[in-house]
């Protein structure tokens, strides 16, 4: 082969990448490195079917939800299958057939088929070096990213992301697919009033907007706390909640199952009824028991059973409404660290109750673990 030949190639090959390239970013259409990370991990549970129920949802007036779990439960993971499933900045069709959701008949229906939008809010917010221009710096690095993967469209300065989707929608008739994880960081961060006032118009923008509605295939938004009732339920009215109390059909989709969490023990030559007595913290049904995954993780890893939950945050935030002693509740803390159990005060659906071999009462195996739900 002569040399311009070759040369003529390695411009197929540059073009090629460039083409390729234009359809990925960090945050727009992002590829699934993250994903794949948590994949490779030395032990990881498949949780791929939780596509499956989100594709029945999809492109519906169900396709709005909120999912709310306590820290480290995986909710992150999830975020980051969702998108490396429907983002058209990457190809995993190798990934995911190898999956579960990979023996479903119609599994690459919605492979890589819409542009994702993927924010980590507590990472921009963490990051921020002005924090009251928070959104506009989110406005800008996805705007920025719009240009790129879309050269043809002329996005102005002060568009923002509901804006830039709404012409990329007008234009191509493509759909997207939007995830915020810690949607809810700014509400537990007890940020100044403008910038919660800022926060309130992004999310107005991006869920209010009934012209910008049908270009949303999926909104996923994920957090520690529900949807704050007197702060921002009225920008996400249109969600579908999905908490630890009322996980319907996605109870067995974000934390460990019973049957997961035996198979990872028969491999670790770990006891699982000592795991059970530990970790099994979360009865999100009469027939569905949730274990948090960073405690099971981290046992089948060390061999050794122990606090792993409480040592992800302080006890600060906690602290605060403890001190108070409402109800008496500082003194059943010390009683329940003590290894005690204290009646319910609440009245609990009888399907919802945690151990309910205890009856009535409410034990901690794993150290407040189940004091978050």
């Amino acid at each position: 082969m002569g040399a311009a030949p070759l040369i003529f190639l390695c411009q197929i090959l540059v073009i090629f990448a460039m083409t390729k390239k234009k359809f990925m970013g960090l945050y727009l259409n992002p590829n699934a490195d993250a994903f794949l990370q948590n994949k490779n991990s030395r032990i990881y549970v498949d949780k791929s079917m939780i596509l499956d129920e989100l594709n029945q949802i999809l492109c519906t007036n169900e396709d709005f939800v909120c999912m709310s779990r306590a820290r480290r439960f995986g909710k992150s993971m999830a975020g980051n299958l969702i998108s490396a499933y429907y983002s058209r900045g990457c190809d995993t069709r190798d990934v995911f057939s190898g999956m579960k959701i990979g023996q479903l008949p119609d599994f690459d229906r919605y492979l890589n088929k819409f542009n994702v939008i993927k924010l980590d809010l507590n990472g921009f917010f963490q990051t921020a070096v002005t924090k009251e221009l928070l959104m506009e710096e989110i406005n800008e690095t996805v705007r920025k990213e719009f240009r790129v993967q879309f050269p043809d469209l002329e996005f102005s300065d002060t568009d923002n992301i509901g804006k830039c989707m709404l012409q990329v929608y007008d234009a191509t008739g493509e759909k997207f697919v939007i995830i915020i994880d810690e949607y809810d960081v700014l509400v537990r961060e007890k940020v100044s009033s403008k910038l919660f006032d800022s926060y309130l118009g992004f999310l107005n923008g991006l869920f209010k907007n009934t012209t910008l509605r049908p270009a949303i295939a999926l909104a996923y938004i994920t957090g520690i706390l529900p949807i704050v009732r007197d702060k921002i339920q009225s920008k996400l009215n249109e969600f579908t909640e999905y908490t630890m109390v009322n996980p319907r059909q996605f109870a067995e989709h974000i934390g460990f199952t019973k049957d997961e969490v035996e198979a990872l023990c028969r491999q670790y030559g770990m006891d699982a009824s000592e795991c059970a007595r530990w970790y099994d913290g979360y009865g999100f049904s009469s027939t569905v028991h949730i274990y948090n995954p960073l405690s099971v993780v981290s046992a089948m890893r060390d061999g050794a059973f122990d606090n792993y939950w409480t040592t992800t945050s302080s006890f600060e935030a906690l602290k605060e409404y403890i001190m108070l002693n409402f109800n008496g509740i500082k003194e059943d803390v010390i009683s329940m660290i003590s290894g005690a159990s204290v009646p319910q005060r609440a009245q609990i659906p009888e399907h919802l109750r945690v151990h309910q071999q205890q009856g009535q009462c409410l034990h901690l195996p794993d150290s407040f673990g189940l004091s978050c739900i």
